[in-house]
């Protein structure tokens, strides 16, 4: 995924004002949440990253009595997002379901020319930008006024990695706010759905090093706009627990 700079960043989980209240606002009761592709209330919506690139082709197909998000990229990137309005406390845990026949051939997400993925699922949160470097408060302020909406604050994103180590944090080549977290990798279950259950908090600690803010929303991506090849990723049964079971 090429140019994760301003106008990107406005585009990763990009925010309506009802999303990305005050500070001084209260943060809803985290309650645990399905975001069933099924369920139009959800908000699913496709979200292009930039008028240059071509576009992932997102459709929703019926895969034993599921609804299932199916990304197919073709020298493309582009994103499939749910806000959260409003936004929400950090829940415990965040879980869903994926698959991929192949994975990127000579993708590599440590070097920003070959940053592709067939599958990868985002969450953006809140914070306070005025404690960011000046280049980065720069970089928000670019991608506002090209874009007109204000980015989140961090992004944590998963991926399925070809061959760096799972748990390893990679982080963007473009931007500090940005960080990649590998949670599969190599060919191991390639072909057959995998599930993945994730510790939010704990993760943004590793991936930034504090505690999260308000969860601003989700996404998933499948791209192949760095490499020019062909991928095809497939998402289900996205959902978030307070339990922690």
């Amino acid at each position: 995924m090429k140019n994760l700079s301003g106008i990107t960043l406005s585009l990763l989980l990009a925010c309506s004002a009802s999303v990305c209240a005050a500070k001084t606002d209260a943060s809803p009761t985290c309650e645990a949440r399905s975001l069933d592709f099924s369920q139009p209330a959800v908000g699913w919506a496709h979200q292009p990253l930039s008028k240059l690139k071509r576009d992932t082709v997102y459709s929703l197909v019926q895969e034993d009595g599921r609804t299932v998000l199916r990304g197919v990229a073709d020298r493309s990137a582009s994103l499939y997002v749910a806000l959260i309005k409003p936004a929400i406390s950090v829940p415990e845990s965040i879980e869903w379901r994926w698959k991929t026949d192949a994975l990127v051939p000579d993708a590599d997400n440590r070097d920003k020319d070959r940053e592709d993925a067939s599958l990868r699922v985002l969450v953006g949160f809140d914070g306070d930008k005025s404690t960011l470097p000046k280049e980065e408060q720069k970089r928000f302020q670019r991608a506002k006024s090209l874009t007109g909406r204000d980015g989140p604050y961090a992004t944590l994103m998963y991926i399925w990695s070809d061959h760096v180590p799972v748990n390893t944090v990679i982080p963007s080549a473009h931007t500090s706010q940005v960080k990649m977290l590998v949670v599969a990798s190599g060919p191991k279950g390639l072909g057959n759905w995998q599930r993945v259950k994730r510790n939010l908090a704990a993760d943004y600690q590793r991936a930034f090093g504090a505690s999260p803010g308000r969860m601003l929303g989700v996404a998933v991506m499948t791209d192949t706009d760095n490499t020019g090849a062909n991928a095809t990723g497939e998402y289900s049964d996205i959902r978030f627990d307070c339990s922690g079971s």
